[in-house]
């Protein structure tokens, strides 16, 4: 089984939060990777690996990196493939706005699709967005996990009726 997306961040201390993309994969049933590569510590296997993921049969890449957080970008600049950030507020970061700017700000021809700070599960539903345009199978989980959510609120929404307070109406 060939991976559809690549789930990489710049060390394993990110895992906790790109844990959630991996989660979500699972759930629908959609083939992916993990790897732990560094732009900073480890360039050249980075570099390999952006070269190479399309030929593993990847088709979208998350990345998630924090503090400078470069990695969403280097990978964006060796590659075709859309590539989506995710910022990671680490322990040496500046609540997390270093991740996020690093990530967002990104130069003209290299773009980096950015989700919201630690939030790997909307990166995860991007990606199967994104891989939905071009497999049947996997839109049709997509359309599912939509309704799904939609039904959460309404039954949220229903289950508010129960809580009373006397000024109510």
């Amino acid at each position: 089984m060939e991976p559809k997306v690549s789930i990489i961040m710049g060390s394993t201390s990110d895992w906790k939060v790109m844990e959630e993309a991996a989660k979500l994969f699972e759930e629908l049933e959609i083939a992916f990777e993990i790897n732990a590569l560094s732009a900073h510590r480890t360039p050249e296997k980075v570099m390999d690996f952006t070269e190479n993921a399309h030929k593993r049969g990847v088709k979208v890449i998350i990345a998630g990196a924090g503090a400078a957080a470069h990695l969403p970008g280097v990978v964006a600049a060796g590659t075709h493939l859309p590539v989506i950030g995710v910022p990671v507020k680490s322990s040496n970061s500046i609540d997390g706005w270093d991740s996020i700017l690093s990530i967002l700000q990104m130069p003209a021809g290299i773009p980096v699709a950015t989700v919201a700070l630690d939030n790997s599960r909307n990166a995860a539903i991007l990606a199967i967005q994104i891989l939905a345009l071009s497999d049947k199978s996997i839109n049709d989980k997509l359309l599912e996990f939509k309704k799904n959510l939609k039904s959460k609120v309404v039954k949220a929404n229903e289950d508010l009726k129960d809580i009373k307070f006397k000024f109510r109406v």
